[in-house]
């Protein structure tokens, strides 16, 4: 006579299998974006800062979009992160203010000290 009910070893292995998708989707489930919230600059600051002491010419002229698909792929979390961040490097990427040409025979501002002239 063949019996209708399994015995409790091969019960085991799908509840097995049962509790462990169980626990792996709530693991995955309970994961955050940790950089949710952030400003760009602290996300520089935690994130950028450890090689590029400044975020002054980052962005090297780039568009936005291409920026922020870069970090996306390379640095960024999230989307979201990576727009904030490249809108945050364009912000800054301003070129220094140009520096006043000086002209060649051009009086200096300042005092100039005069060296003694020695009669032989």
């Amino acid at each position: 006579m063949i019996s209708h009910f399994r015995s409790g070893r091969d019960l085991l292995a799908p509840l097995m299998t049962l509790a462990a998708a169980a626990v792996l989707t709530a693991t995955v489930a309970a994961a955050q974006n940790l950089d949710a919230g952030k400003s760009p600059q602290k996300l520089f600051a935690d994130g950028c800062a450890t090689c590029h002491r400044s975020p002054h010419g980052l962005a090297k002229g780039r568009f936005n979009l291409t920026l922020s698909w870069f970090l996306k792929d390379h640095y960024a979390t999230s989307s979201d992160t990576a727009k904030a961040l490249a809108a945050y490097l364009e912000a800054v990427d301003t070129p220094p203010p140009p520096r006043a040409a000086t002209k060649p025979g051009a009086k200096r501002s300042g005092p100039r000290s005069s060296k003694p002239v020695q009669s032989q």
